[in-house]
């Protein structure tokens, strides 16, 4: 079986963060691939200001090219709306057989796990990884795609927070401005 970890967000934009968190995820659940799922929507949030699906899957695929076993995923934009995770891995599971999916998850929507659509049935099928956003664990870096807007908004560098092509496609296309 191949184990490949799931980690979902709306990367809205990816950041250096979700890299540098998906390698050390990889690397510490003993993962053979990382697969970033690219949400259209989470049902728990509100999107105002949600860049459309073709921006931010461009972003994410430009974000991990040379990531060896790491790759950004529109799987999930391809099944009906909302997005719930349960259904996801659900298609997965019958999609590649081949794979052992492992859902990673940040301790803050652990905390609201219990919310999730059909939330009990994950934890008995799949493997779950909780991932703190702690500074320090697992090289983590206090960087948030809302601070990355924001400061795009405010005219203030955030180069140094996201991949270079990422930067790059913000500016020449004037994302978030």
């Amino acid at each position: 079986m191949i184990r490949t970890g799931i980690f979902g967000g709306s990367f809205n934009p990816i950041h250096n963060g979700h890299i540098i968190l998906a390698r050390q995820l990889k690397k510490q659940a003993a993962l053979d691939e990382v697969w970033l799922m690219v949400s259209p929507l989470n049902p728990l949030k509100q999107h105002t200001d949600l860049l459309d699906d073709v921006a931010r899957m461009e972003m994410a695929r430009k974000a991990v090219e040379g990531e060896e076993g790491i790759m950004a995923c529109d799987y999930e934009m391809h099944l009906p709306r909302p997005s719930y995770t349960w259904n996801t891995l659900q298609a997965l599971s019958r999609e590649y057989p081949d794979r052992e999916f492992v859902l990673m998850i940040g301790g803050d929507n652990w905390k609201l796990f219990d919310r999730w659509y059909h939330a009990e049935d994950i934890r008995q099928h799949f493997e779950i990884v909780v991932y703190t956003r702690t500074p320090g664990d697992l090289g983590f870096i206090d960087i948030s795609s809302t601070e990355i807007r924001r400061r795009i908004r405010e005219g203030l560098s955030f180069e140094d927070l996201v991949p270079t092509a990422v930067a790059d496609i913000i500016k020449e296309k004037g994302y978030y401005a």
